[in-house]
Parts: C-alpha cells; structure tokens; sequence
C-alpha cells in the first residue's frame, strides 16, 4: 500500500533551503520516493489555511518512508532543511 509524506514548510533562510532542495531528489530515489507536488501553487478550500509551502511525496510504503526519514541518505538534507525552515509533517497510508 502506497505511503504519502505531507509537508507544510515555512521557508526562513531561502539560500540554504535550496541546499536542501538539492540534496533531497537522490535521497528519495534511494528509498522508491517521489514527489507527487514540490511548492507549486495552493488555494485554502476551507478552514482558512494559507501554507506557504506544500510537498507531498510517494513511497511504496509507510515502512519505506519511514526508512528514508530515518536514513544516512535524508540526513544532511534534513539538517539543512530543520536550520532553513519551520516544518510540519506527516506521513499517511494510501488506499
């Protein structure tokens, strides 16, 4: 059963985030990740929220996203990622 990470990412330093953005792609490729939206435009339906920032990523599993969150792979990027920007995120089984 496929497994989504749902991010919510307020940017505060744009030049290290894009450090970030570098590095994630191979980390993900490693772990059968892929993004499925990468800061693209949003619009609030209902209940008021405006994030600034949206990724929704793909995995083959919970078990697989789980592994990349916790892998040598993510690990820089991820450092960068907690020092650039204040995120919130989840991760959900699919149907």
């Amino acid at each position: 059963m496929p497994a989504f990470v749902i991010v919510e990412i307020e940017v505060r330093d744009s030049e290290a985030y894009e450090g970030y953005k570098r590095l994630v792609p191979a980390s993900l490729e490693a772990y059968g990740g892929r993004f499925v939206a990468r800061g693209g435009a949003t619009e609030s339906l209902e209940g008021g929220w405006e994030p600034e920032r949206i990724v929704v990523l793909e995995f083959p599993s919970l078990e697989r996203a789980r592994q990349w969150w916790n892998s040598p792979e993510y690990s820089e990027a991820k450092a960068i990622r907690l020092r650039a920007a204040k995120s919130r995120m989840i991760v959900t089984e699919g149907v």
